[in-house]
């Protein structure tokens, strides 16, 4: 793979930036200059695709609504951010193109942001990345 431009990535220099976050091996980001250039790559490749759904797992309801607020924005959509609170860790889902937002406890240790792409062509980006930051976005 050619260096990574951390200004503008190609579109493959973003999925490989974004690979790692594969939901089982636990990538973190150690830096605000990492945090960059994973909000870049991930803006990239939702520009690729037709709609994200996001999935939150949260120590708590605070915190989900937080990232579903800030993830939201950065990706161009209005979610209800009236939910039901819920004791402890959560687990909250938000689907914008059927309006589906639900939030509900979660057993789980993982903490993050899971972004699936969705796209109705074979070439668009049909991927899911996470977990990334809660505070990706803030």
């Amino acid at each position: 793979m050619s260096t990574q431009n951390t200004t503008n990535p190609t579109l493959e220099e973003a999925q490989a930036i974004l690979k790692p976050f594969n939901c089982i091996e636990g990538k973190t980001v150690n830096s605000e200059a990492e945090k960059a250039l994973v909000r870049q790559a991930l803006l990239l490749l939702t520009e690729h695709s037709d709609y994200q759904i996001l999935g939150i797992c949260a120590s708590t309801t605070a915190q989900a609504l937080s990232a579903l607020k800030t993830y939201s924005s950065a990706l161009g959509y209005q979610p209800p951010l009236e939910l039901d609170s819920v004791d402890g860790s959560v687990y909250l889902k938000f689907n914008p193109n059927s309006g589906l937002c639900y939030l509900d406890s979660y057993p789980g240790e993982h903490r993050g942001v899971l972004v699936s792409c969705q796209s109705a062509y074979e070439a668009g980006i049909n991927d899911m990345y996470g977990h990334l930051p809660l505070d990706l976005f803030e």
